[in-house]
């Protein structure tokens, strides 16, 4: 199985060699567009290793005062590279278009320009295809739009996002270059750099909408939630069950409570081995639920001890 941060290691190796290839190009042949791709890079390489810090962070144990884990590390510093994307990738490109328009220079319409984007298109697809994969390894039919909606891993989503802004981007530095040198007009290249810019504005907002739900607490899926309730429902002793409430503390961390009313005809020893039964169930299904509360009811609706039935279940070891 690849490794969970493949796509983000992937993604930092291309673009660093696509960086210093679009730099080296951008100094020699003074394409607008170019130089906004090369920035493109750096941006995606910096944001790469903003994932990395935030991935290796949310890994960190529970303590006194993050009991649940930090596992929405990961949630803050996938923000940070989506705002990162905005305000310097997109804003530098526009600027460096804007700034092109308003004062043309000269520019080498050197064929080098189409074999440094090809090169770029090499390294870019070859990461996009790693990333892609680690994206749909769970896919079960879903489509990527909707695989993208549902995920809670940003480490990987905005690796693919942001690889397949990079290829669009190299298509557009491609026909800014090659408009400007077929009609002699150096805003057709300026005009590909200010795209390029509004590209990675959109790539940023879809991040900023995805990530926002993250970070103020998504919950399981429904047909999830609904398959909770009936492995609960199926325990011996059980009468009825709350819809459980879930709250995702990162991407493989989930806490569940719920309330589950039990017959009147159970004493406190089966009710307390029904909860465990009903646990350890619902884990098995779903491994990433490591915290779980049950509040107790008899059947008459009177609720049990909280110090005796609502009891939390412990992460593996």
């Amino acid at each position: 199985m690849p490794h969970r941060n493949a796509a983000v290691y992937a993604a930092i190796a291309g673009n660093l060699a696509v960086a210093a290839v679009k730099f080296t190009a951008a100094a020699m042949f003074g394409s607008s567009a170019i130089l906004a791709e090369a920035f493109h890079s750096v941006v995606d390489t910096g944001n790469d290793a903003l994932l990395l810090l935030g991935e290796r962070r949310s890994r960190r144990p529970p303590d006194e005062n993050h009991p649940l884990g930090h596992g929405q590390e990961l949630y803050f510093w996938s923000f940070i590279v989506a705002i990162v994307i905005f305000a310097i990738g997109a804003g530098f490109s526009i600027f460096e278009g804007i700034s092109r328009l308003l004062h043309p220079g000269s520019s080498d319409e050197s064929s080098w320009n189409y074999v440094v984007l090809l090169f770029a298109a090499l390294f870019e697809g070859g990461s996009l295809i790693v990333g892609y994969r680690q994206f749909r390894k769970n896919a079960r039919g879903r489509s990527s739009w909707r695989i993208l909606r549902e995920s809670k891993d940003p480490s990987v989503f905005s690796v693919v996002l942001e690889d397949t802004a990079a290829l669009i981007g190299i298509v557009i530095a491609f026909a800014g270059i090659w408009l400007s040198r077929r009609f002699g007009n150096p805003a057709f290249d300026a005009a590909a750099s200010i795209a390029i810019g509004c590209l990675l504005s959109l790539v940023s907002l879809v991040l900023i909408r995805e990530i926002r739900g993250l970070l103020l607490g998504e919950a399981m899926g429904r047909e999830a939630i609904e398959d909770i309730r009936r492995i609960a429902r199926s325990c011996k002793g059980v009468v009825e069950v709350s819809r459980p409430l879930t709250l995702y503390f990162g991407p493989n961390v989930i806490l569940l409570a719920m309330d589950v009313e039990f017959s009147s005809e159970l004493i406190a020893g089966d009710v307390i081995r029904t909860v465990d039964q009903i646990e350890n169930s619902i884990r098995r299904g779903y491994p990433k639920i490591q915290r779980i509360y049950i509040e107790a009811e008899a059947l008459s609706g009177k609720r049990a001890n909280a110090g005796d039935f609502s009891l939390p279940q412990q992460p593996a070891s």
